[in-house]
Parts: structure tokens; sequence; C-alpha cells
């Protein structure tokens, strides 16, 4: 019997309001344009799941003066590219649709 408990991997995001949002992140990825991560919104309490929680979120990690920050992809061609390495890699997880 396997003791080892999943542990995920939580991420929080203060946006432009300075609003909180909780993320579990399932993969990241490097690729020639840069760092990338797949993140799972988490939703507060149970009761308050929607069907926009099991949208996945990716976005681009950026550093600045030794600060990290996680950005959206502005460049639709990069965010295809990124985007499809992650399906592939998350396929078993999700039931992706066009």
């Amino acid at each position: 019997m396997n003791n080892e408990e999943y542990t995920p991997d939580i991420v929080s995001i203060v946006d432009e309001d300075g609003k909180e949002h909780i993320f579990e992140e399932l993969d990241r990825i490097e690729t020639d344009r840069g760092r990338y991560v797949a993140l799972l919104p988490l939703p507060e309490s149970p009761d308050k799941i929607t069907e926009d929680d099991n949208a996945l979120i990716i976005l681009k990690v950026e550093e600045e003066n030794g600060e990290t920050y996680l950005c959206p992809i502005e460049d639709d061609e990069e965010f295809n590219e990124v985007g499809n390495a992650f399906e592939e890699r998350l396929a078993d997880m999700f039931d992706f649709e066009e």
C-alpha cells in the first residue's frame, strides 16, 4: 500500500485590483520563448464550484528585479503553441474542447 499523499502545488495570485485568487499548478514547461505554467482555479469552498473552475489557465512566467510575475500571453501564436504543448502533456487529466 502506498502511503504517499497527493499534495498539490498551490499558487496564490493577486490581480490588479488586489483580489487574491488561488490555483493549483498542474504543470510547467520551458520553450525557446520562455517559461509557462498551467493552472487550475480552486474554488473558495466546495459549494462554490462552477463550470469555469475546470478552465485551464496558461500564464507566462516573467521575472523583473528579482520578483516573479505570472502574465497573460498576449501573442496568439505564442499562446496556441504553448497551449498545444500543455494539451499534449495534460490530455490524460482533461477532455480538451476545440
